[in-house]
């Protein structure tokens, strides 16, 4: 440093040195005290006087109040709290039913999302006398919880320490059986409280969606409850009347601007857009392209794109796009006719319970129209609980008769139940139509409708090519029932009739993105094998853009493999001539593709597999391929993965156990990904 020379520096330097030092240093202290006045004195003129409004900070933030179910218990008299992790919405309505039937047993329930309270407070569950937490867990995908269980999910495995000695508890599992990890969810919080410690006194229910859900919680919830009665030393009221949640309020004068239009979340939301979007505050994205896939055949698949400029919204391949659909006007109208109502009516269903987070089952206030179009889903089969509490408005004591024994767990009911609903497709629509002496008030209907769901469709597109615009690869439904009536997929229809330009005006889709495990190797060096048939090529699409994306950027790139099956060549080749380019400029090393009816025998996709044995067995074992399965899961996921315990066990000289485990493993090291549906 300067001040570091020899010491031939004279001294008359030194003096000069420090002079100048000193100086700069005054200056420097002078300047700041100047810049501090001038400071102060604005400051001073924007604000001459305290802002009253500060006085909130003497008092705490509610944060604990909100989050703690412990303290709502308490002040609310409730004993039965009834957590939820849902994907769907049957979750929620399961625990909604258990939080209800509480009080025919002369106790009080609640139900909870516990993505909103403070997990941690189990431990003091103990604090309330009779005390119980019942927990309605589904599992998503590949044994993941629901978005809202992911937190307390988290927490369990966390936790190691935490003492839940004096939880009682009991575990109710929605799952499939199709899938890989059945019930994973409910199994894993069922055994993870037992570890930690808390007393479980009735036995983990198994709900199967590919058999009959409604069946099983029916006839676990029917065992339950005498369990919980002895446990706790308490008998049923035999109160079999029907318990409303809610009460209708008609506004007859209210200002239009306050009224719900559609909007699943923040009212016109979808007239002033605001980022991020997300599950309750979904994007209007406009349709930009809705073309038909295939090119005969009596089905409509269809190629929807939706531009997301603007919007803020990032996605990668494999992701999922969700869409918020609307029911057929048609069938609502129908439903105002046969209820005799003005569907057009202001109106506000506000919960009886003041204290409960959930004011309202959908948005309010709106009207009966609204509700019946955009939030509650109107053409699934109800289910037994809907009509045990629409029973009452039967003037029939035949169908009164007939609508009870469906909701009740005796044989006869059961299939009862399984034949008239579940089998013949019957909506609330049929059933109304079918019952004419069953004449319900439109508000109860509404209280117990479920609400209608978020559709979730696999992108079939790549960030890396398309930024801005968002890919869906769809089949449309429409089938005949037993009854001779044709029923139509909600979303699908809804998509099919989203026309690029409606009337003049863009047509536009509520969506936003969820989060996928389904995702491209992190290495682009790492071959993949993609299994498609149908449908199941979306992701693909995306897959295969991103692939050539790399190969642009002249990244090396691993031997990309498809295997696509379809019906028949002429009819349902979807995205043929993309396929066909990409194999031709190299993006597609290996183009391999089933139709299944073009011949007198059927042939798969499983087929081709066996048949490319060594060359899928190379891949797999000695270059560290990822397999990737995309489709049905009750079917076509099982036969190819049959078909890969074959090869392993063929090629790689092992017993059917040995070839199992080895592909479990694959699983576990995320080298074996499904993204199905049944």
């Amino acid at each position: 440093m300067a001040d570091m020379d020899p010491a031939t520096t004279t001294q008359t330097e030194s003096m000069m040195e420090e002079e100048a030092s000193l100086f700069s240093s005054l200056d420097i202290i002078l300047f700041t005290l100047l810049a501090g006045v001038v400071l102060y004195f604005v400051m001073n003129r924007k604000k001459p006087e305290p802002i009253p409004e500060f006085k909130k900070l003497d008092t705490p933030a509610p944060t604990t109040r909100e989050t703690s179910f412990i303290e709502k218990m308490k002040k609310t008299g409730k004993n039965i709290i009834v957590f939820y992790g849902s994907q769907t919405g049957t979750g929620e309505e399961f625990a909604n039913r258990l939080s209800k039937d509480a009080q025919r047993y002369g106790m009080k329930g609640m139900a909870a999302d516990p993505e909103e309270y403070e997990m941690g407070e189990l431990s003091r569950l103990s604090e309330i006398p009779n005390s119980l937490a019942i927990f309605c867990m589904a599992t998503y995908g590949e044994g993941d919880p629901t978005d809202n269980a992911q937190d307390f999910y988290d927490w369990l495995q966390e936790n190691d320490d935490e003492d839940l000695s004096g939880l009682n508890y009991t575990v109710f599992a929605l799952g499939n059986k199709t899938y890989e990890h059945y019930n994973a969810m409910g199994k894993y919080v069922d055994k993870r409280l037992e570890e930690l410690g808390a007393k479980r006194i009735f036995d983990l229910g198994l709900g199967d969606d590919d058999g009959n859900l409604e069946e099983d919680f029916v006839s676990w919830r029917e065992q339950f409850w005498p369990a919980v009665c002895e446990h706790f030393g308490v008998e049923a009221l035999g109160d079999e009347s029907s318990i409303r949640q809610y009460v209708v309020k008609e506004h007859t004068d209210i200002n239009m601007n306050k009224v719900y239009t559609g909007e699943i979340g923040r009212l016109q939301s979808f007239e002033v857009q605001k980022p991020p979007f997300d599950a309750k505050n979904p994007f209007l994205a406009p349709v930009t392209v809705n073309r038909r896939l295939n090119k005969a055949g009596d089905r409509h698949l269809m190629h929807l794109e939706l531009d997301i400029t603007g919007s803020k919204i990032r996605y990668e391949s494999g992701d999922h796009v969700a869409v918020f659909p609307t029911n057929d006007s048609a069938l609502v109208n129908k439903l105002g006719q046969l209820l005799g109502v003005d569907l057009d009516v202001v109106i506000s269903l506000n919960n009886l319970d003041e204290e409960s987070n959930k004011k309202h089952p959908f948005p309010c206030p709106t009207t009966y129209r609204t509700a019946l179009t955009h939030y509650l889903d109107i053409t699934q089969s109800p289910r037994t609980n809907v009509l045990y509490e629409l029973a009452q408005y039967a003037s029939d004591p035949k169908d009164q008769e007939n609508m009870r024994k469906m909701a009740s767990s005796s044989p006869e009911g059961k299939a009862l139940y399984q034949s008239w609903v579940l089998d013949s497709c019957r909506s609330i629509i049929h059933i109304l139509e079918d019952m004419p002496s069953l004449q319900p008030p439109i508000d109860h209907l509404c209280e117990l409708l479920p609400r209608l769901q978020a559709r979730y469709y696999s992108i079939a597109s790549s960030s890396k090519v398309h930024p801005n615009s968002i890919h869906i690869c769809a089949v449309v439904v429409e089938y005949k029932t037993k009854t001779g009536r044709t029923n139509k997929g909600v979303a699908t229809n809804w998509l099919k009739n989203k026309l690029v330009t409606d009337n003049g005006h863009k047509s536009t889709v509520p969506m936003y993105i969820r989060k996928s495990q389904f995702r491209l190797p992190f290495k682009a060096t790492n071959p993949v094998i993609m299994i498609g048939p149908g449908t199941g090529i979306a992701p693909f699409m995306g897959f295969i853009q991103e692939r050539g994306w790399l190969k642009q950027q002249g990244k090396e790139v691993g031997e990309t493999v498809m295997y696509f099956g379809c019906r028949h060549k002429n009819e349902d080749y979807l995205y043929q001539e993309e396929l066909e380019e990409a194999e031709k400029t190299g993006v597609l090393t290996e183009l391999n593709v089933a139709f299944s009816r073009d011949q007198e025998h059927k042939v798969y996709v499983q087929h081709h597999l066996k048949k490319n044995k060594e060359n899928i067995w190379k891949l797999v074992n000695s270059e560290n391929a990822h397999i990737y399965i995309c489709g049905d899961a009750r079917n076509m996921a099982k036969d190819v993965q049959a078909a890969f315990y074959e090869i392993t066990e063929e090629l790689g000289g092992m017993t059917r156990t040995q070839a199992t485990d080895y592909v479990k493993k694959l699983m576990t090291k995320g080298r074996y990904s499904q993204d199905v549906w049944s």
